[in-house]
């Protein structure tokens, strides 16, 4: 599992730095990181630039807590259902159902994830984002390998094609989905999930 980092000690009052670390990944979601400035942020922020500093040493390190937060988080609740003893359909749509509350918690790091991480995972400090993406493919791929083995899912199942699908189709949410809307993440898991398994589930 990748290792968790804590995050960095500072005089910042812990409400104070988790309203920057938000208003960072909304910058970074929407203008991408290459394109955004600490100034950028300061700017957003309300503050001087200067004063940024005084929580942050740089937004390199302003976006490794932001997606360590969402990852870490992300692997408390895929652990919980991993280790819960589930059949591969309830796992699938426990995954899925987790998926959708992390872009509900996370948004903005999730399409920083999706836009940024192949191209930041070529970088020491974020090679944590490489390992997490390969921990993910095999958590997915064995719960479809398992759900054509115990015949829950059809046996002409391309699992790998499957889990780019499942993969894409959930995460792109993080695109259009903003918290408070009509429906809730477990509302929308369960939409989508009933699509889903409809074209993937044995057939009575």
């Amino acid at each position: 599992m990748p290792t968790k980092r804590k995050p960095q000690v500072t005089g910042a009052a812990p409400a104070r730095r988790r309203e920057l670390l938000r208003t960072a990944a909304e910058v970074f979601a929407e203008q991408g990181y290459n394109a955004t400035t600490v100034r950028t942020i300061a700017d957003q922020a309300g503050m001087l630039a200067g004063s940024l500093y005084y929580h942050f040493d740089s937004k390199e390190s302003m976006l490794e807590e932001i997606l360590h937060t969402f990852l870490d988080e992300l692997w408390d609740g895929y652990d919980a259902v991993l280790e819960a003893g589930l059949g591969p359909r309830e796992t699938l749509q426990a995954l899925v159902t987790e998926s959708f509350k992390e872009i509900d918690r996370h948004r903005a790091a999730v399409a920083i994830y999706q836009k940024e991480s192949r191209q930041l995972a070529a970088q020491e400090r974020f090679a944590f984002l490489a390992e997490s993406q390969s921990k993910f493919e095999k958590a997915w791929l064995t719960t479809l390998e398992r759900g054509v083995a115990d015949r829950v899912f059809r046996d002409d199942l391309d699992v790998r094609l499957t889990y780019r699908f499942v993969r894409d189709t959930v995460w792109v949410a993080a695109s259009w989905y903003r918290p408070g809307g009509q429906h809730s993440p477990e509302e929308i898991a369960r939409q989508y999930l009933s699509m889903v398994l409809d074209g993937i589930a044995v057939r009575e």
